[in-house]
């Protein structure tokens, strides 16, 4: 039996404790978070709370979710719930998931327990156990452990932190990456995007385990450097993700990387990535798809008094495929590809309550009939998004701060182009815009 490498062990040591400390075998807004700090989750969180951070979020985060206001017998618990309403232009052919209809379906999306908050001194953590009220099944979700020291050098302030998380860029405290960008919450019953990914864009989420090494200096830089191991299918399992959309075996030069510039005036720009090669079928070697992702991010945001905010965030990821696996399995028809994704949306709230969000999506990349199948053969998928929400909990002012939260809301998402074609995508006779999905939504954290 193939013994584990001591920092494999010791990750997996790490991550097993906490999701055992759970009751294990889109959402960072927690509300332990504001217990811990005194301060109520609009100091952090724009609109409330939700993924868009302010730069004092950015910069708990950074300090590895440890900050507080002095207090003893704080407990790093919070829970979520989500429910929504999901109706889509024209009924799909067969209901989204087992005990739904077609069309026009009510749904308890999810109900999350967190761990969230200070452990020790330098030690914090954000750890989500999810049950997904679609699937019917219970998973550790995002996690995010760190520990981060704050020293200075040659004057200036410097935070060197370690982050063990189980999925790429959860762990980056821009969240204008992946994991955290807009659609913050979405339909999983109806059409929230393009169906071809980049992997460093979902295509590990939660099956794997990595640890990166940060650095954040004169609180402006950033940079972070990390690698990622694939779970075994027994861990994939017993974590509740289930074996059968297990992606691989990664090689072990995989390495994720971030580099960014942040001013305290609401303003990043950066670049992020993802070198790996994965093995689908893990056996000694067998064949692997190589993936090099780069991607360029920003934001700006425009605080003021904060009874006015706007923010503009940004993102682009261009992924080069060498498709070796699929290749010899049948799967693709080219040695080689490329795909590319394009985010940018704009965001309005006043006085913390009242929000409006438009954003814009292009998924593009090189035809390719057996890979992508549809009319077009290309991953080619446009369109965009508008989000109006209404919270009326979740500042300091609000009932029962900082423990009820509650944010409603109810968007629209349209295509112009869906799996490479507006028109017959599917050679069935559905278009695009049949695909265009309401979906209405309440979220309350607790």
């Amino acid at each position: 039996m193939k013994r584990l490498s001591s920092w494999k062990r010791a990750c997996l040591a790490l991550a097993v404790g906490v999701a055992g400390a759970l009751g294990a075998t889109s959402s960072q807004a927690v509300p332990s978070f504001a217990r811990q700090t005194g301060q109520d989750c609009a100091a952090c969180h724009v609109g409330g709370y939700g993924p868009q951070l302010t730069p004092a979020g950015i910069r708990f985060k950074i300090g590895g979710y440890v900050d507080s206001d002095g207090q003893a017998g704080k407990v790093p618990l919070s829970g979520m719930l989500v429910g929504s309403y999901t109706r889509t232009r024209k009924a799909q052919d067969e209901p989204p998931a087992d005990g739904y209809k077609t069309n026009n379906n009510a749904a308890l999306d999810e109900a999350s327990l967190f761990i969230a908050g200070r452990l020790a001194e330098q030690i914090g953590a954000f750890v989500q156990v999810t049950y997904d009220g679609i699937e019917k099944s219970t998973a550790l979700d995002h996690m995010d452990l760190r520990f981060a020291h704050a020293t200075s050098l040659q004057g200036k302030d410097l935070v060197l932190g370690l982050s063990v998380n189980n999925n790429p860029t959860v762990q980056d405290p821009f969240n204008t990456s992946p994991v955290w960008s807009f659609p913050f919450t979405a339909s999983a019953l109806g059409y929230s995007g393009a169906p071809a990914a980049t992997l460093v864009n979902g295509g590990l989420e939660h099956r794997v385990l990595g640890a990166s090494a940060y650095g954040f200096y004169d609180n402006r830089w950033y940079a972070e450097l990390g690698t990622y191991r694939t779970l075994s299918r027994t861990l994939q399992v017993r974590t509740g993700q289930g074996a059968e959309d297990d992606p691989g075996r990664l090689g072990s030069g995989t390495a994720y990387w971030r580099l960014a510039y942040f001013r305290d005036s609401a303003f990043h720009a950066g670049l992020f990535g993802m070198n790996a090669a994965l093995r689908p079928d893990r056996a000694a070697g067998s064949p692997s798809n190589r993936f090099t992702d780069v991607g360029m991010d920003g934001q700006y945001q425009w605080l003021g008094t904060r009874e006015h905010i706007v923010t503009l965030q940004g993102s682009h990821i261009r992924e080069r495929q060498r498709r070796n696996a699929w290749l010899d399995g049948g799967e693709a028809d080219n040695p080689t590809g490329h795909l590319r994704e394009t985010k940018l949306n704009v965001s309005y709230h006043f006085r913390q309550t009242w929000g409006v969000t438009a954003g814009l999506f292009r998924t593009t990349g090189d035809a390719d009939a057996t890979l992508y199948g549809g009319a077009g053969g290309s991953p080619d998928t446009r369109g965009r998004i508008v989000q109006l929400d209404w919270t009326p909990w979740g500042k300091e002012d609000s009932w029962a701060a900082p423990w009820a939260n509650l944010r409603l809301g109810l968007q629209y998402t349209a295509y112009s182009r869906y799996n490479g074609a507006s028109s017959n995508y599917d050679g069935s006779g559905r278009n695009a815009s049949d695909n265009n999905t309401w979906f209405l939504f309440a979220w309350t954290a607790f």
